[in-house]
């Protein structure tokens, strides 16, 4: 016997790829993926190097009649995910927490649904989410500061059918929050006009915050210039400002922390408090009030619609969705989607119900399925108000991920419903398109 078990040991050692139970059968991650790109007749991509990594009780995991339990089996242990491509082609990617699949997106929707059926069941879930929302991303503390409230203006820039101001807000810490407003005529800083028993009048103009997303240039971007721009030449004032980290933010806090779960927060506030600043001015139409933005603005646009009842109109534009949540921390650096034991974007912004919204997507990101699955799902809610005429959806199937023209003529039609917004002042040539100096504040002489 001894003889027969030192042999057999003598065997197992010559034998490279040898499997035992003393090595929990271990084989190399590279040797056994290519074996399953055999066995199933697939490609595999990889976006990391997976030289050295070995997985115990290698072909155990393999799952002859499925090739998405296979790869799922192999690839968790080192965190790891398969994503289908297209015929015969997956990818080997990173575990993401804010990013899934649509499939997954499906299963999501389904279940949330089932959370209400009425108006009731559905508003209760809605308080839920706002008051979880707030305390996960832990923004109440910021807004009860006592601060200074120091604003300061540059000198104003007129154009052709709208003028141009910029702006430095005091914030926390020392730190400030620049950027400008595009008004259809210069604001003016006194007090704001009330009647003789102190009531405040309403102003003449709406108001859109714009709060921006990674396109390249950050507020300095032209594409986003012109949206400001027109809107504002077509009766709108529309307030752009820094991402935390870019522009003048970067100037004080460095690129890096963008890249931080603080981002997420100070972006948040930052957008509360562009919307404390003017809410207030004897120009603005309190009762109408819009939150704009494209990808990532697009994601803040829908936090900024659930902290703050004094939104009147919501547009997020190529960004929401049921399986994706924000690929940067500044969009998803607090835990904001596991309120209610589990949510999503296309939630949160059900939560702006009745209230008009559009959303507008694309077929090359993850909006692609926006008309048959997020869409649907604002309309049943926004159906326990008898407002389904309220949220409207654009979608560009031939599109990609930007805030190119036609999606922009989307925001201008929709602002010129909901808002009353003058169509004949539409006309992108008119804008002038400054540069990086010119849109950093500098104070009045």
């Amino acid at each position: 016997m001894r003889k027969i078990l030192a042999t057999l040991l003598l065997s197992v050692a010559a034998g490279a790829t040898a499997q035992t139970f003393e090595n929990k059968f271990t084989r190399s991650l590279s040797d056994v993926m290519r074996d399953v790109e055999r066995r199933f007749n697939i490609r595999l991509k990889y976006d990391m190097d997976t030289t050295g990594l070995r997985v115990p009780y290698a072909d155990f995991r393999i799952r002859p009649y499925s090739v998405e339990e296979t790869l799922t089996n192999l690839l968790a242990p080192f965190d790891f995910k398969p994503v289908y491509q297209q015929k015969n082609v997956w990818k080997v990617k990173r575990y993401e927490y804010p990013r899934r699949q649509p499939a997954d997106g499906e299963k999501l929707i389904t279940w949330l649904s089932s959370l209400y059926s009425d108006k009731t069941t559905w508003e209760a879930r809605r308080d839920t989410l706002r008051r979880e929302v707030r305390r996960r991303l832990g923004i109440d503390p910021l807004r009860h500061l006592s601060l200074s409230q120091e604003n300061k203006f540059g000198p104003v820039r007129k154009h052709d059918g709208y003028s141009v101001q910029n702006f430095q807000l005091s914030t926390v810490d020392g730190h400030t929050l620049c950027g400008s407003i595009y008004s259809p005529v210069p604001l003016s800083w006194k007090k704001a006009r009330t009647d003789t028993k102190g009531n405040r009048k309403s102003g003449k103009y709406p108001l859109i915050v714009c709060p921006n997303g990674h396109f390249n240039g950050g507020r300095y971007n032209a594409d986003l210039q012109k949206r400001y721009a027109t809107l504002a030449r077509m009766g709108a004032v529309c307030v752009s400002y820094d991402l935390w980290g870019w522009g003048e933010s970067e100037d004080e806090v460095g690129a890096e922390a963008h890249h931080t779960s603080e981002a997420h927060v100070m972006q948040a506030f930052h957008g509360l408090r562009v919307l404390d600043l003017l809410y207030n001015h004897k120009d603005i139409d309190p009762t109408r009030v819009g939150v704009n933005g494209g990808s990532g603005g697009g994601t803040q646009a829908v936090l900024l619609s659930v902290l703050d009842d004094r939104f009147t109109a919501s547009c997020p534009v190529v960004s929401m969705s049921s399986w994706f949540d924000g690929g940067c921390p500044c969009e998803s650096g607090m835990p904001i989607q596991l309120a209610g034991d589990g949510t999503c974007n296309a939630e949160l912004a059900a939560t702006f119900a009745p209230k008009p919204m559009m959303v507008v997507s694309d077929g090359g990101d993850w909006t692609s399925t926006t008309p048959t699955l997020e869409y649907p799902y604002l309309q049943r809610i926004y159906g326990f108000y008898d407002a389904k005429d309220q949220v409207s959806n654009v979608h560009l199937p031939d599109e990609r991920h930007d805030f190119g023209p036609n999606k922009r003529q989307a925001v201008y039609q929709f602002f010129a419903d909901v808002f009353g917004l003058d169509p004949r002042k539409l006309d992108e040539s008119k804008v002038t398109i400054e540069d990086e100096a010119t849109l950093r504040f500098h104070p009045k002489n």
